[in-house]
């Protein structure tokens, strides 16, 4: 996509000279990008848009009934990020289907994805048994199915009031919910178990953000994917986005499957 600054009027000469000299770059860059993908043996077909790029992207998906989008995310956290948003995210607020966003290996100090050979071996998939998360979670067997990986169940049971390290209250009340909880997990695990692969399920407490982020390092995982509602405006502004949250900060790939209620609605 070639972005085309805002407020540049294309009708004058000077600035459809600099659109055109705009899509004759990108339509260069595409097409060594198609080259190395050919020489790997990879069948692939190229277009080149101008405008918003996260607009574009959500176009060209449609108009392809393409099934996973993949986007790269620089993770800018803080100011950068409040000022400038995040394409990727943009994205996953309005995709028709799935998102595989991965890091630019320049911001984090994990190994690059691309330096070596992709071992899809464990997928963490956090739930809150939420009708997104359960759909997410559908999507994420398909895959560990195909991979013949293991899936890892994430629930984060957050504090009722915050402590310095973020653990469990030891309360008779809250002894019981780990209980309920873990037993749902288990439930749920035991239900998706398949020849191909193993469920496994664990509790947390903390921040949700935190917790599947630290999960993700320690198991360790090499996929997470998770369910989002969507949302876009002042409900998206209030409640905030845990998978966007990990989107920022993830070091292994994260795939963002977005309701089907959400996209029914748009």
């Amino acid at each position: 996509v070639a972005e085309f600054p805002p407020g540049l009027n294309p009708i004058y000469t000077v600035n459809q000279q600099y659109l055109a000299d705009l899509m004759k770059r990108t339509s260069s860059e595409l097409a060594h990008l198609k080259g190395r993908a050919e020489r790997r043996g990879i069948a692939i077909t190229t277009r080149t848009a101008a405008g918003i790029p996260s607009e574009e992207v959500i176009t060209a998906a449609r108009a392809e009934d393409s099934d996973l989008i993949v986007v790269g995310t620089r993770g800018k956290t803080g100011l950068a990020h409040i000022l400038l948003g995040s394409t990727a995210e943009r994205v996953i607020r309005g995709a028709p289907c799935p998102v595989l966003a991965v890091r630019d290996p320049a911001d984090t100090e994990e190994e690059s994805v691309l330096s070596k050979p992709v071992m899809l071996e464990r997928i963490l998939v956090p739930v809150d048994f939420s009708d997104c998360s359960l759909d997410a979670l559908k999507y994420a067997v398909a895959v560990a199915k195909q991979a013949k990986a293991s899936v890892m169940l994430l629930h984060v049971l957050e504090p009722v009031s915050y402590g310095l390290d973020f653990t469990l209250g030891n309360s008779k009340a809250r002894r019981l919910e780990v209980e309920t909880w873990t037993k749902r997990l288990e439930e749920l695990a035991s239900s998706h178990q398949h020849p191909n692969m193993t469920v496994e399920s664990r509790l947390r407490g903390g921040l949700p953000a935190d917790s599947i982020l630290d999960a993700a390092k320690t198991l360790p995982c090499d996929l997470i994917v998770m369910g989002t509602h969507g949302r876009r405006g002042i409900s998206h502004t209030i409640s905030g986005s845990v998978a966007e949250a990990v989107l920022r900060k993830a070091h292994c790939p994260v795939i963002v499957v977005r309701s089907p209620t959400a996209i029914r609605e748009r």
